[in-house]
């Protein structure tokens, strides 16, 4: 996943609205409720258990997704469904002139995020929201982010916010696990995803929601979009200059795109 990023496929033919009308109703309930009881009780150690389901990649993953964001003295920049506070706080450490906002719409994960930027001397601006109403007005961002979430979002209302909110010339970076293009990795990874989910949530004693996720997370893969698909999804919302680099056969990709 270090190469250079590339173009997407212009010709896909995909009914976007149908789609998201399609992963709303089949996992909405998950959504508004579970994920919410989820986060509260992962909260304080979600970094440990992401690394840990990870097999130690989830840090290596954050520092290369980061790498890839060029920044300037005085950029605003806006980590959306921001958890922890760990892109923030890198981009911080890249260059400390920014300024950072970061929005998640758990309380618990938004207090470990301010958490954890103080003791990393860093200031961000941290508020509690939903990704897809952003109460900011538009074009006041340089860049937004926006990692390892947009499976449990109505993906094209919150692409159609984060172009409002940036400002012409303005760049999106998203990095997700998208649907393989391969059935063999893509039978090979929800196979791994449901095991793990259970280790992972035995070993840090997760409350009974994460365990209840096991499926859906799988599912959830199924029903999203490859990285072709998502940067034609991106165009589709607004956005120019759509490219992505991937691995895993497309099932892990890190995609940047610009407001025109």
């Amino acid at each position: 996943m270090n190469g250079k990023f590339k173009a997407s496929d212009a010709h896909l033919k995909i009914d976007f609205q149908d789609l998201e009308r399609r992963r709303a109703h089949e996992f909405s309930g998950v959504w508004n409720e579970t994920l919410n009881a989820v986060f509260a009780d992962v909260a304080p150690y979600y970094d440990a258990a992401s690394n840990f389901a990870s097999l130690g990649m989830y840090r290596r993953w954050l520092r290369r997704f980061v790498a890839d964001i060029v920044l300037k003295s005085g950029d605003r920049v806006l980590d959306l469904c921001a958890g922890t506070n760990g892109i923030g706080i890198e981009l911080l450490r890249n260059e400390p002139d920014i300024v950072a906002f970061a929005m998640d719409r758990s309380a618990a994960m938004e207090a470990e995020g301010r958490r954890r930027a103080g003791v990393a001397g860093f200031t961000i601006n941290s508020i509690i929201g939903d990704a897809h109403a952003l109460p900011f007005p538009d074009g006041c961002f340089d860049i937004v982010t926006l990692q390892f979430a947009s499976r449990h979002l109505k993906i094209m209302n919150v692409a159609s916010e984060v172009l409002r909110v940036l400002k012409p010339g303005g760049k999106f970076h998203h990095s997700d696990i998208l649907r393989p293009t391969s059935k063999l990795i893509e039978a090979i990874y929800g196979t791994y995803l449901k095991a793990c989910v259970s280790v992972t949530a035995l070993a840090f004693k997760s409350g009974p929601e994460a365990q209840s996720c096991r499926d859906y997370f799988v599912r959830a893969v199924k029903m999203f979009y490859s990285p072709d698909e998502f940067s034609l999804m991106l165009r589709k919302v607004g956005f120019t200059d759509v490219s992505y680099r991937s691995a895993i056969s497309g099932g892990l990709a890190r995609h940047r795109a610009v407001r025109p």
